[in-house]
């Protein structure tokens, strides 16, 4: 029984001793070099149409790709999925007969949206450039997540708090909707009028 013990001791001392030493991170460290040593080498062995490939315009058009699903599917989601949240936190006031009270946070949300865009465009006017509205998109997301632990807030939260966001989101809805319908740069009707002749 001693003899178990002094080895447990032991044991324990010489892995103290290993970690004091930064030997435990040694393994980790020797495998990614061997990984890094073997794709280097898969590299050096590779054809040179294979280097040759343009992989950081592949990377760039990926990104592009996946950015691009990524605001398809919310696009045609978003609005079904705010509809039924509004519809449940309408339902919660008018439970609370607290229904007349949704008009004081929608107006409040509307205003701070108008607020919201005006400063991202005088904050950087090369936003009005853009094909995607960024700035929109940043603000929909942000109070999409105010928006939705809307249950879990205080009672007065549950109130207000969701019905100031859907203020906000109608509106920035609505600024989608415009920044679609708004009419292209001239360079932009120019060129596409050329590329139609030629």
């Amino acid at each position: 029984m001693n003899l178990t013990r002094h080895s447990k001791l032991k044991v324990k001392v010489f892995c103290a001793m290993d970690m004091a030493a930064g030997g435990s991170d040694e393994p980790k460290k020797m495998f990614f070099d061997i990984v890094m040593d073997k794709a280097r080498k898969l590299w050096e062995d590779a054809p040179e149409p294979v280097k040759l490939f343009p992989w950081s315009r592949a990377m760039d058009n990926f990104v592009q790709l996946i950015l691009d699903l990524f605001l398809t599917v919310v696009k045609y989601l978003y609005v079904p999925v705010m509809a039924v949240t509004s519809i449940s936190e309408m339902s919660y006031s008018a439970h609370e007969r607290k229904l007349y009270f949704i008009f004081i946070p929608l107006l409040l949300g509307l205003t701070v949206a108008g607020v919201l865009k005006e400063a991202a465009l005088e904050s950087s006017p090369s936003l009005k450039n853009f094909e995607v509205p960024w700035h929109l998109v940043i603000i929909a997301v942000f109070f999409t997540l105010l928006k939705l632990p809307g249950p879990y807030y205080p009672y007065w939260g549950r109130i207000f708090i969701p019905h100031f966001a859907n203020g906000v989101l109608l509106r920035t809805l609505w600024f989608a909707i415009l920044w679609s319908r708004r009419p292209r740069n001239a360079t932009e009707t120019t060129s596409s009028v050329s590329d139609r002749q030629s």
